[in-house]
């Protein structure tokens, strides 16, 4: 007999987990759905089965369970299924969680030591002919696109050593899928790989650098020629682990250090650049501007997670500026929006290139604690400009996607598709919008009966 869950900000309201997979297929809408959108939007988020062996449980750390919502003709059916990992498969098993958190050796069951752990809980996306499950510490598990069932982990015929980001790049001119890995010798190591896997799923260069000490590097740019890798204070210890503590911390004193690799020069030409303290999560775009390069991240000045002095620490949409010609080794940086949010997305078509417009969700200053995010903001670069869908009180956004109306539309033409948790009444619905004109609010709203516990990513496929 499984355990309850125990009290937890981050097993409680739309952090609880739901306890069933399940299929819904003709759900209702209000509104109408634009014909000309046809395919499947996938979410992936960490959904634990079992209560947690410890308790330094976190969100980041729970279940992956995809949630895949199919448009076509006007209508939508839904799918729910839990990534079948190895770790889920020898805790269904035993009828309860054995792995601690963040694979702390001390909580953790003999029974599975040195077993895989990892979770594929954060996001999801379709490379070279596979449905790819992602999370930053573990190999990709690859899903049926159809039914979700999962087919296995994906080593790429044993070249992948241990594991990918949660954020590889696609580049749109190449068909490449660019990825890097954190701790690549082993938990909280600075060492990280970078990787390249072409248009047909193969993987094609793999090669190890050092950092400058161990970090929680969740993100990566990229642009045509270049790769550039943040090394910001959030450290990883195995040492604070094993005493029980939390395995990560904000270190401030070693500042923020920026590796930036030709993509044809390998890591022998990378070169560092420094600055103070900060953290990114996300990275919006990066592309080159002449002899610079330039990045638009959301930047925290202080960590919102692993910093007991956080206190309401919030991202801001901020442009990052390399001068590759020069000799200094310090970047700048300038906000570009003051809204809070975080989630940042562009029409992905652009991603390594010069962009306009950009969206993530946001909220109020002081209207919510950190990560709940009550409307959904575009922000036109070129034109200097923000417009902000404010949600219903109670209701919080997921990460907005971005779907062209056409292969060959113009940049930003196209549709935003976000889900709404609607807290008064404790389910989920899926939003549709006109990206030009989210101020106006959705054109259709996909009512679900039961919630979609708040995730991380998604991405869409177009129908063949």
């Amino acid at each position: 007999m499984s355990k309850p869950f125990p009290p937890s900000p981050y097993l409680s309201d739309n952090y609880a987990p739901i306890s069933m997979e399940c299929d819904a297929f003709d759900l209702p809408v209000t509104g109408e759905l634009p014909r000309a959108l046809r395919g499947t939007l996938y979410r992936n988020g960490p959904n634990p089965q079992y209560a947690p062996r410890d308790a330094n449980y976190h969100w980041f750390i729970g279940d992956g369970m995809v949630h895949a919502f199919h448009i076509e003709d006007g209508r939508v059916r839904y799918r729910n299924r839990w990534v079948r990992t190895n770790k889920f498969r020898l805790e269904r098993a035993a009828g309860q969680a054995l792995f601690g958190s963040w694979g702390n050796p001390a909580t953790t069951d003999p029974a599975v030591a040195g077993q895989a752990g990892g979770a594929a809980n954060t996001n999801i996306l379709w490379h070279g002919g596979r449905l790819l499950a992602l999370e930053e510490a573990h190999l990709p598990v690859e899903l049926d696109r159809e039914t979700l069932a999962t087919r296995g982990n994906v080593d790429y015929a044993g070249k992948l050593p241990r594991a990918m980001t949660a954020h590889p790049k696609l580049d749109p001119v190449t068909g490449e899928m660019l990825f890097f890995a954190y701790s690549a010798d082993g938990p909280f190591t600075p060492a990280l790989d970078y990787g390249v896997v072409d248009r047909t799923g193969q993987l094609q260069q793999i090669e190890r650098f050092e950092a400058p000490f161990p970090s929680m590097v969740h993100d990566f740019m990229a642009t045509r020629n270049y790769v550039l890798f943040p090394i910001l204070p959030v450290t990883g210890s195995m040492e604070r682990a094993t005493r029980g503590e939390p395995a990560y911390a904000w270190e401030p004193a070693k500042g923020a250090h920026i590796g930036i690799m030709p993509r044809q020069g390998g890591a022998a030409k990378m070169r560092w650049f420094r600055g103070e303290a900060c953290y990114v999560f996300h990275v919006m775009n990066a592309w080159e501007s002449g002899d610079k390069i330039v990045a638009d991240v959301m930047q925290y000045e202080t960590a919102p997670l692993f910093n007991p002095d956080a206190g309401s620490a919030r991202a801001r949409l901020c442009r990052w500026t390399f001068d590759m010609a020069g000799d200094s080794d310090t970047f700048t940086r300038a906000y570009l929006d003051d809204m809070a949010g975080e989630f940042p997305r562009f029409d992905e078509r652009f991603a390594t290139l010069p962009y306009r417009h950009g969206y993530f969700a946001c909220r109020e200053d002081g209207s919510r604690t950190v990560g709940d995010y009550n409307g959904l903001a575009h922000v036109d670069l070129e034109r200097v400009t923000r417009s902000v869908h404010r949600l219903p009180e109670g209701d919080v956004a997921s990460e907005p996607v971005f779907v062209p109306r056409a292969a060959d539309s113009a940049e930003g033409d196209g549709w935003l598709l976000a889900t709404v948790y609607r807290g008064a009444e404790k389910r989920s619905d899926l939003v549709v919008y006109e990206a030009g004109a989210i101020a106006d609010g959705p054109v259709a709203t996909v009512q679900l009966s039961h919630r979609v516990p708040f995730g991380f990513h998604g991405n869409w496929l177009g129908a063949d």
